[in-house]
């Protein structure tokens, strides 16, 4: 879910028709390059538009949902997490993401309100960070994208169980933390649209920002999917693929640079047919808690040193898990 203010809010629409017409040229320049026969554009044609026909459902369905809970739900939902006994809040705002599907960009703002209203600085960080991975719909996005695989179950569970526990990890951490410690001092907090313009014309506002501002990254995931698949020698990617380690680092670093939204990024993923079941998960766990994004939002919202928490601890996590993940699977 983008962070879409009330100043920007109706700028929304007017952002769409440029998107849709960048879209529109890169689609022309495909075709003639196509009809140039240059050798590997049908290749990497094929496998952009395959990418994009089965993700982009996924992000209209994740801006619509993200939408109503920006517009319609109040911050009161969340707060209630706050009266339960302390050693419950972390698990409890971790599963919080299954009812209140957010993707990352927009658990970001969710999180800083909850902690600016008293929330604790781990409940709020547990959540944010686990919403966008146990979001109902990025799990059934993950099920589509592996499903006739082997692997189908590994890693939609995977992703669910290793995520939550990377999440609950970084809450812990930050737990002691008081708000002041927590929070980057700012003038003022971002206003609770749920609370404050319940309209469907805000609604669909956001669900214009919320597609366009997830699509145009799934764009550019896409077509790095593409082109790595394409034009980079299958020499080169089958040695990185089978180096162990060094092929879990290489997705989790892709995942970071491509910052996919975690709707589609299973599609991305599952395209790297020579990677294991291992790297894989790597790319769907860390992606969504760390990437290049993320990294400016973390700093821009919460106190120096709070990035640095994220990666290492989210990191260790992922690679840990993901390497006893390998041990079993082969």
């Amino acid at each position: 879910m983008a962070v879409v203010t009330t100043a920007e809010r109706p700028r929304a629409w007017s952002a769409v028709v440029p998107v849709v017409l960048a879209l529109a040229l890169f689609a022309a320049v495909l075709r003639v390059l196509d009809q140039a026969a240059i050798p590997g554009v049908q290749n990497f044609l094929l496998v952009f538009g395959s990418l994009l026909v089965e993700a982009v459902p996924f992000i209209m369905l994740g801006a619509v949902v993200s939408a109503a809970i920006e517009v319609f739900v109040p911050t009161s939902f969340f707060e209630r997490i706050a009266l339960l006994p302390p050693r419950l809040q972390l698990p409890a705002a971790g599963m919080a993401g299954f009812a209140f599907p957010v993707c990352e960009c927009g658990s970001v703002p969710v999180a800083r309100r909850l902690a600016s209203k008293g929330l604790s600085a781990g409940a709020a960080t547990t959540f944010m960070l686990a919403a966008p991975i146990l979001n109902p719909v990025v799990l059934i996005s993950t099920w589509v994208a592996y499903r006739g695989r082997e692997t189908l179950w590994p890693m939609v569970l995977g992703r669910a169980g290793l995520g939550l526990v990377a999440a609950i990890a970084v809450g812990w951490v930050v737990a002691r933390q008081s708000k002041a410690e927590f929070l980057r001092p700012t003038s003022e907090d971002h206003n609770d649209g749920g609370a404050h313009e319940r309209s469907w014309r805000a609604y669909f506002g956001h669900l214009a920002g919320d597609f366009v501002f997830m699509g145009k990254y799934l764009v550019l995931g896409a077509s790095v999917a593409a082109a790595l698949q394409t034009f980079v020698p299958q020499s080169v990617v089958g040695s990185v693929a089978t180096t162990p380690i060094v092929n879990l680092l290489a997705m989790m670093l892709l995942a970071f640079l491509l910052s996919l939204c975690s709707e589609s990024d299973a599609f991305v993923a599952a395209s790297f047919v020579q990677f294991g079941v291992g790297a894989h998960l790597a790319f769907l766990v860390f992606g969504p808690m760390v990437d290049t994004k993320l990294g400016f939002l973390y700093a821009g919202t919460f106190a120096r040193g709070f990035l640095t928490t994220v990666v290492l601890v989210v990191g260790a996590v992922t690679l840990a898990g993901t390497l006893w993940l390998e041990v079993v699977f082969g």
